[in-house]
């Protein structure tokens, strides 16, 4: 079907483009528009098949995906990537690389390089080809399936809970509920936290590349990311921002003009007492299907911040962050949501919003000079 997101996959295996292959053919909404076994290969069919979206392997012969982003980046190619990555602490740094050439996501893959097991990340690798894919074709002018369109493609598929999910952060909005009563005025903001997911690698680095260096408060950050790539990816957040910025440790002093990544696979909470002001680790349960979890921080920090606190909810499939942000915004803190037109999936933000949580939306564009705003406004 013409509407359906044309998806482009690019590994050396011919075992892993199978075994994606399958996913993407299972999956109504999606489409194989071509396969090739390195960048090579790619960069010849992309002018041919013009993909929505590019999966791409990092470890290739002849161009491995690397050499490929840098190709594309000369050649002005804006098609979406997202890589398929390994857990390695070196797989770790070449996949915050192959994101600061203008990949926007990855994957991690479950084995290593040819993983067999690579099913277990199904509904992530959809969701990424679901909200990067779709959110270009958007960009384009482009046609997508309606929410009522997601058929199965044989009598006994099933439609991907992802695929519903992807139906619920496309429908027409909804007007929001009434805001919930706030038991006092917003007070001088004293902390930032943001909850974020798909698309905010990229999302992220646009906002920290803008906020002012004078910022005088600590923010912390909840993004969706697997245990092993947070401390890269903190890293290659500092190199853009003008403020510090490091992966959260049990016990991290909360300093103003700091930033704090959660740790992947880590709940993330604050703790505010007479004179200590700490980041706490934990490894409690799944909340809202997520470790590190939006709705733990932000519960966290209306409980220990009250209304001195800014809340942020920006792009992401799902709902994790919307119930606490409410939270916040009860307690008298200030709440923010990243607009629909800006958000690569506007699921997160959409709940929030239709819950009556979010304040103000912004565009990602503007939300740096928002978030600064807020925090430097007499209160």
């Amino acid at each position: 079907m013409a509407d359906e997101i044309q998806v482009l996959i690019v590994d050396d295996s011919a075992l892993m483009r199978n075994l994606i292959g399958r996913m993407v053919e299972d999956t109504p909404g999606l489409v194989i528009c071509e396969k090739a076994m390195n960048g090579i290969f790619a960069l010849q069919k992309i002018a041919r098949t013009e993909p929505d979206i590019i999966i791409l392997d990092l470890e290739m012969p002849e161009m491995n995906g690397i050499e490929f982003l840098r190709e594309r980046k000369k050649r002005g190619i804006d098609i979406p990537v997202v890589i398929l990555s390994s857990l390695a602490a070196k797989g770790a740094e070449i996949t915050m690389e192959a994101l600061s050439l203008g990949a926007s996501d990855f994957v991690q893959k479950p084995s290593g390089s040819v993983s067999e097991d690579i099913h277990v990340v199904k509904d992530v690798i959809i969701e990424k080809l679901f909200g990067y894919g779709g959110s270009y074709r958007r960009m384009k002018g482009k046609k997508l399936l309606s929410p009522d369109e997601y058929q199965p493609k044989t009598p006994s598929a099933k439609v991907s809970d992802i695929a519903v999910h992807f139906k619920l952060a496309t429908a027409p909005q909804t007007t929001p509920a009434a805001p919930p009563a706030q038991v006092r005025k917003p007070g001088k903001t004293e902390i930032v936290a943001i909850g974020i997911s798909t698309g905010g690698p990229d999302a992220l680095r646009v906002v920290f590349s803008k906020i002012d260096g004078d910022l005088k408060v600590p923010i912390v950050v909840v993004q969706h990311m697997p245990a092993g790539f947070t401390l890269e990816f903190a890293r290659s957040l500092d190199r853009v921002c003008p403020l510090d910025v490091k992966e959260a440790e049990d016990g991290d002093d909360l300093i103003p003009g700091r930033i704090l990544i959660a740790q992947g696979n880590k709940h993330l909470e604050v703790e505010k007492k007479a004179g200590s002001h700490k980041a706490r680790l934990s490894d409690s349960p799944l909340v809202s299907g997520h470790r590190p979890s939006a709705d733990v921080l932000f519960a966290s920090v209306a409980m220990n911040y009250g209304n001195n606190a800014l809340g942020v909810i920006m792009t992401g499939m799902g709902r994790d962050g919307a119930q606490h942000l409410g939270t916040i915004f009860r307690e008298g803190g200030m709440t923010l949501g990243q607009d629909e037109a800006s958000a690569v999936v506007y699921g997160m933000p959409r709940v929030a919003y239709e819950l009556g949580h979010v304040m103000e939306q912004v565009s990602l564009e503007n939300m740096a000079r928002r978030i600064c705003d807020v925090v430097k406004t007499p209160r």
